[in-house]
């Protein structure tokens, strides 16, 4: 199905504002985790001067490579690629921490960090039935509403289903790892993690 709003829709798009609300203020490097094709790290670059993506999808990061921006596009693993410590002032990932050891991936993300900086993450998790079932009830409705409004945009990047944490699990690592961050859990099957890195 094509987007029929000229905008392309999708579960993880649509919490996009999420992250971009959480930039903060004088922010001037950007590394976007998991960048796909790169449209959270374009939607970056209107407020950050210097944005970074990076993913291992090489498909994923010629699309991205193809826009015509001044964003830098990285084939590579965040974990091992040598990012100077404490060099960014926000670190966004959207939908990736579950293709790999959660725990690990917040803990590179919040070294990535400058004191002051913000960490925001969206993310997958697996549903706990049958307590989880009338919320994802109600969220496949709401997305079924969205997607016959906006229609659905397909991303090239590799899925992973399911996603190996429930939502209880990644609240609680987000609580050990993160200290003081903000998680939230949303209607449409994703869960967000807002974090400053405090200052000294």
């Amino acid at each position: 199905m094509t987007v029929k709003t000229g905008r392309r829709w999708n579960h993880n798009i649509h919490y996009h504002p999420r992250i971009l609300d959480a930039v903060p203020d004088g922010a001037r490097r950007a590394l976007d985790v998991g960048c796909g094709e790169g449209m959270l790290a374009r939607e970056l670059r209107r407020t950050v001067p210097g944005v970074t993506g990076i993913d291992l999808d090489a498909t994923s990061i010629d699309q991205a490579r193809g826009h015509p921006d001044d964003v830098e596009f990285i084939l590579g693993d965040f974990l091992t690629h040598p990012f100077e410590p404490a060099s960014f002032d926000v670190v966004a990932s959207v939908a990736t921490l579950h293709h790999l050891d959660a725990a690990t991936g917040l803990a590179r993300m919040r070294d990535l960090l400058r004191p002051g900086g913000v960490l925001a993450v969206v993310g997958l998790a697996r549903s706990t039935m049958p307590n989880d079932l009338p919320r994802d009830l109600a969220g496949v409705a709401v997305g079924t509403l969205h997607r016959a409004v906006k229609g659905l945009w397909h991303h090239p990047s590799p899925i992973v289903w399911p996603p190996p944490a429930t939502y209880a699990q990644m609240r609680a690592l987000a609580t050990e790892v993160l200290p003081g961050s903000e998680y939230r859990r949303h209607l449409l099957f994703r869960y967000s993690i807002i974090w400053r890195k405090p200052q000294g």
